[in-house]
């Protein structure tokens, strides 16, 4: 399964430290960071790079408080629980299932508080990994290689 997607990586990121540490998986037809609208191979980039500035913020503030950094990383996990249930919360008020709230929130709110939960789990692996956005790459790939079919090149 590894040689099916040797051919779809892509953009090289770089770890907190600015060192080379890994390739991002660039998936034919889903495109990369977004569903068939690849973006260009600086954004992506710099996506990592705002994360990797944001994970170091929080560390600092953090270790400003005396919080461990095993005390940051769990907080961080939590962090992403509560996320979740504020994305569960626009769902719920997108569908206007909530009685006593009626439609409370828009698809749009959905989709903001998604987007909250991955930009807080990006940080979370940020904060926890210094190869971050190459482990990212990596289980991508794992994870993309047990549904998307082998390409017709790689079967060869």
């Amino acid at each position: 399964m590894r040689s099916t997607y040797r051919q779809l990586w892509g953009v090289l990121q770089r770890d907190r430290d600015g060192r080379a540490a890994g390739r991002v998986l660039l998936l034919p037809g889903a495109a990369a960071y977004g569903h068939g609208n690849r973006e260009a191979p600086h954004a992506v980039t710099a996506t990592w790079d705002t994360i990797t500035a944001l994970a170091d913020r929080f560390d600092a503030s953090d270790a400003e408080m005396g919080l461990k950094p095993e005390e940051s990383h769990l907080l961080q996990v939590l962090k992403i629980g509560e996320e979740f249930g504020e994305a569960a919360q626009a769902v719920i008020g997108a569908k206007g299932t909530n009685p006593r709230k009626g439609h409370s929130h828009s698809w749009e709110d959905v989709h903001d508080e998604v987007c909250d939960v991955v930009i807080t789990g990006m940080v979370a692996l940020a904060r926890m990994r210094p190869d971050a956005a190459a482990y990212f790459a990596r289980q991508l790939a794992l994870k993309a290689g047990k549904f998307l079919p082998a390409s017709e090149e790689s079967a060869t």
